[in-house]
């Protein structure tokens, strides 16, 4: 049977009023963790001076702040005149025992020589055998000597301790320096997040929660807690968060980061389910008598688009979202 021109308008408009598909949700407690922000900092793992093991002047130096090195990278160079000096000292000191060494063996060769012929004595030879030892002994008594000048002239070369960035070159080339000044502060071993949290939260604290971290810029990570100090410094207890993907950071930089201390049960609605009106918020809720518009008041925002209700429902209410 044809529907007529009338009929066909009144089926669409009556399409057009029927509401669309809603969904239905029955409240029930949910574990939210609550958080504190706190701003942490970031530090470097491992600090270390390179410092050179002898006094001089600094000849070489090839790196500045910033720069990225690798560990036993040789960055600066210190060169002390008066171990040339004992160097070459040493070296005269070998030669001239050496050609005494030869003088006395030849002494020694002669002596034999006249005591098989029965020209000679025995006690010759035995005092030129000994002068022998001692010359010996003393050519490598020299040699040794010259070996410890040639390492400290060695120990001038100042490598990097570890591998990192060099935050700090307090020094210049031509400096004079002594033995164990500081010659460049190097970064590395990776770095943490460093947090001071109110001593209230220490028992809440526990190893291995994931922290979230907002980077500067807005960007996110997500760290974990590692560390608690035992000690109470000026009413905060310290915590370390590792981060598994830090980037290139300035070391002292501050981040802000949530810390979970705590958790406790809340009703959860999905965002959608909120109808906002003259500044109050409306919940739909299905009940006997079909639907009705709760008033409720809402708390913070959760993760995956949903938000607390703190009152105007309880567990079990069925809510109706679009």
């Amino acid at each position: 049977m044809p529907v007529g021109p009338f009929l066909l308008r009144v089926l669409l408009f009556c399409l057009a009023a029927a509401p669309a598909m809603a969904a239905e949700l029955e409240l029930a407690p949910q574990r939210i963790i609550e958080t504190k922000a706190v701003v942490g900092r970031i530090e470097a793992r491992d600090v270390i001076p390179a410092r050179p093991r002898i006094g001089g002047t600094l000849v070489l130096l090839s790196v500045s702040e910033g720069d990225r090195i690798v560990e036993g990278q040789s960055i600066a160079t210190v060169i002390d005149d008066k171990l040339a000096l004992q160097l070459r000292a040493a070296e005269a000191r070998i030669r001239a025992l050496a050609s005494e060494q030869a003088n006395v063996q030849a002494e020694y060769e002669r002596a034999r020589t006249l005591l098989e012929r029965g020209a000679g004595t025995q006690q010759r030879v035995d005092s030129l055998r000994t002068q022998q030892d001692i010359i010996r002994n003393q050519i490598t008594a020299a040699e040794a000597d010259k070996a410890v000048i040639v390492q400290q002239a060695s120990e001038g070369e100042v490598l990097a301790p570890v591998a990192g960035r060099v935050l700090k070159v307090p020094v210049t080339r031509g400096a004079v320096v002594m033995p164990g000044e500081q010659v460049a502060l190097i970064a590395g071993g990776g770095f943490f997040l460093r947090l001071a949290l109110p001593e209230r939260h220490a028992a809440q604290l526990r190893l291995g929660a994931a922290v979230p971290i907002t980077l500067e810029g807005g960007s996110r990570t997500e760290g974990k807690l590692v560390k608690i100090f035992p000690q109470i410094e000026n009413g905060r207890v310290i915590a370390d968060v590792e981060l598994a993907s830090i980037g290139d950071f300035f070391v002292g930089a501050r981040v802000l980061a949530d810390v979970p201390v705590g958790e406790r049960m809340a009703l959860l609605v999905p965002r959608a389910a909120v109808n906002t009106r003259s500044g109050l918020d409306f919940i739909s809720v299905k009940g006997p008598n079909g639907l009705r518009q709760v008033l409720v008041v809402l708390g913070q925002e959760i993760p995956g688009s949903r938000v607390e209700v703190l009152t105007g429902l309880e567990a079990g209410d069925r809510v109706v979202t679009p």
